[in-house]
């Protein structure tokens, strides 16, 4: 990882790699589906479908695909329980307070580009504060990741080139965007993977075992420029 370039920016996906917002899905997903007579899932079961969005946590609770004429509606119901609850149980991740620190203390640009709604990002980021510069969501573009345009936005945003931007991700397709708008690409192993070496194969310039590699990471671009 040391012989990645030194960043002007740094930007990260939300749920899964920056934040821990997995919790905030526990008792939603279980709450919903012992009202309709399912047992309880295991948090570990939970937390690996969160990355994968709306659709996938309500085939998960209602063990329904996008096919069943209430598909929609359940998928609803979720997202109206799930505001209640979101950003009240979420956490960074272990190591990253540390690291956005070390970015700010070092001129170095971040922010979120992230699949997750404006409505419920804005609501996290209000009950868990985090001082970002600059958050692209679905609803500022098009084309939603993998393609590389909520990136290339942010990047035009910061205006910072794409190549001089680091981007973090727990999911195939932020590296997939990230390499798309010519970015060095960060695989997120502690985020939510359904299997823990799958962030192995999607390409990316590294892979971060913990969050606080990237606080190690920085540490080595703080020593070059002290």
């Amino acid at each position: 990882m040391s012989t990645l370039p030194r960043p002007a920016a740094v930007l990260f996906d939300l749920d899964g790699t920056l934040v821990d917002t997995a919790p905030d899905f526990f008792g939603v997903v279980n709450e919903l589906r012992q009202a309709s007579g399912f047992t309880a899932l295991a948090d570990d079961v939970i937390r690996a479908q969160v990355s994968n969005g709306g659709a996938a946590l309500t085939h998960l609770t209602w063990e329904i695909d996008d096919q069943h004429p209430e598909f929609a509606q359940r998928r609803q119901q979720l997202l109206d329980r799930y505001e209640h609850q979101v950003g009240r149980s979420c956490t960074l991740f272990d190591g990253f307070a540390t690291a956005l620190q070390q970015l700010q203390q070092h001129g170095i640009a971040w922010g979120i580009v992230t699949n997750k709604p404006r409505r419920y990002t804005e609501l996290l980021l209000e009950r868990m504060p985090l001082g970002c510069e600059l958050v692209i969501c679905p609803d500022d573009v098009s084309r939603a990741k993998p393609h590389p345009e909520p990136l290339l936005l942010a990047a035009e945003r910061l205006a910072i080139p794409p190549q001089q931007c680091w981007y973090l991700g727990d999911h195939e397709r932020d590296i997939e965007a990230g390499r798309a708008a010519g970015m060095i690409t960060l695989g997120c192993r502690f985020g939510y993977l359904s299997e823990p070496n799958a962030a192995d194969h999607w390409g990316a310039d590294a892979v971060l075992e913990h969050a606080s590699d990237l606080t190690t990471l920085l540490s080595i671009y703080s020593q070059e420029t002290t």
